[in-house]
């Protein structure tokens, strides 16, 4: 019962990331399609509306051509790789077709539910001893703390990555509308760019704090070498251990490298939180 049971939570962690990329492939399809259905009466409406702009003309079908060619490309893509790998009409022989090509994301779906059901139900009728509970619950936990990690940089990605857009785009608007009545000539451009640069990198700088993060990870970094080399020297708070007592030693250094692993990501945690919402912390010294 115990093999069946481990042979079904593999099944379903694999149908899990077959209905997760094919997710991600629909939505990817669905995305390209409506830019091209978009971008194809876009430029036709833009060619009329502009005709006589020549300036105009020329940068939204820039703009909408190459958003066309881009979505057209990678529809063809996503449909002609699709045909290739599920060979629908059997060209290919002794080609078997992966599951996430051969079978559509509600078919995986449904086998998903089944799978999880069967296990529930089995896994209903096994009742392990403690030790085994806890081992399972430990690795189930390291599972979590993968997952908890994986989302937790896909939306800091989503939020730099926005937030950079912010800062870029309203620097470029301040830019642009101070430079407006100027006569430009090789002095004025650079004052713009000199003021454009200047103010990107001072925004970026206050947001993402790299300097503060920089100096953190140092002194995080310096504190567990010390740690390890008085652990691997027998100095410091290490010093009353001896050879017949390297078991509690590596006990207590794993304990206070974990603590410093614990006080650097609250650091973070600190860094990343608003400054109204930010709890006071060490700031480093100034350079």
């Amino acid at each position: 019962m115990a093999s069946e049971i481990a042979r079904l939570r593999t099944e379903v962690g694999e149908l899990e990331r077959k209905v997760a990329w094919k997710r991600r492939r629909a939505r990817f399809l669905v995305a390209s399609l409506l830019v091209t259905l978009v971008s194809t009466p876009s430029l036709i409406a833009w060619n009329v509306a502009f005709a006589d702009t020549h300036a105009a003309l020329v940068a939204g079908r820039g703009f909408l051509g190459t958003a066309l060619a881009v979505g057209g490309l990678t529809v063809a893509v996503i449909c002609v790789d699709h045909l290739v790998q599920a060979d629908p009409l059997d060209f290919r022989i002794h080609h078997q077709a992966p599951d996430r090509y051969k079978y559509s994301l509600a078919q995986l779906r449904d086998r998903l539910a089944i799978e999880r059901e069967e296990l529930r139900m089995k896994s209903l009728r096994v009742h392990p001893p403690l030790a085994d509970r806890r081992g399972l619950y430990r690795e189930d936990t390291a599972e979590v703390i993968a997952q908890l990690g994986r989302e937790s940089r896909h939306y800091r990605r989503v939020h730099n990555s926005l937030q950079s857009l912010i800062i870029i785009g309203s620097t470029a608007m301040t830019t642009l509308a101070a430079t407006g009545q100027q006569d430009w000539d090789w002095q004025t451009l650079s004052v713009v760019v000199l003021g454009f640069s200047v103010t990107l990198a001072s925004a970026f700088t206050g947001y993402y704090k790299y300097r503060e993060r920089s100096y953190f990870l140092r002194q995080t970094a310096d504190a567990i070498e010390e740690e390890l080399n008085a652990v691997t020297l027998g100095i410091g708070e290490y010093s009353q251990y001896g050879e017949s007592q390297e078991d509690e030693a590596l006990a207590k250094f794993t304990q206070r490298v974990e603590a410093l692993r614990n006080e650097q990501r609250r650091r973070e945690q600190q860094l990343d939180q608003p400054a109204d919402q930010a709890a006071p912390a060490e700031s480093p010294p100034a350079a």
